[in-house]
């Protein structure tokens, strides 16, 4: 190959070299995630003496024909011994255990006479929150020897009495 030739060879790869587009560089930014929202904040831990007082609570069926709530006022104390909740309309005043874990009280009670189904027996457990200033959540309720209608839940809201 000639001087020349080599000479036009190199200056066409050189022309080529310095047209051709280059590649912008990779946007590193759109790559990355967004940073994640901070996690919200744990509910403050419940205790015996937030809830401490008297409570009107009314427990409403979630199914069922008989939607009517069963009412009962709890009186809550501060310290570990066992509370009681006097149901309205009967008058009768079952003693009732609570423990909380975290942001959550359970009630338990019973067995005692239903205040539903004449002549029943039944043992309830109560799972409930604070939650602006009343306790909302769900009970269960266990009625015994009902065969299969023997559980029943129902949606559960109090409110403390003045």
């Amino acid at each position: 190959m000639s001087r020349t030739s080599r000479l036009a060879l190199c200056c066409t790869a050189l022309i080529v070299a310095a047209c051709a587009k280059k590649e912008a560089p990779k946007d590193t930014t759109a790559a990355m995630a967004p940073a994640a929202a901070p996690a919200p904040a744990p509910a403050p831990a419940l205790a015996a003496k937030d809830i401490a007082g008297n409570w009107h609570v009314a427990a409403t069926p979630t199914t069922g024909k008989d939607t009517s709530a069963t009412e009962f006022d709890l009186a809550a104390t501060a310290d570990s011994a066992d509370w009681s909740m006097t149901f309205t309309k009967s008058k009768l005043k079952v003693p009732a255990k609570h423990s909380i874990s975290g942001d959550t009280l359970t009630l338990s009670a019973g067995p005692f006479a239903s205040q539903r189904r004449k002549g029943a027996k039944v043992s309830t457990v109560s799972t409930l929150k604070l939650e602006g200033g009343k306790l909302v959540g769900t009970t269960t309720a266990h009625y015994q020897n009902a065969g299969p209608d023997s559980v029943v839940t129902l949606r559960t809201e109090g409110s403390k009495a003045p």
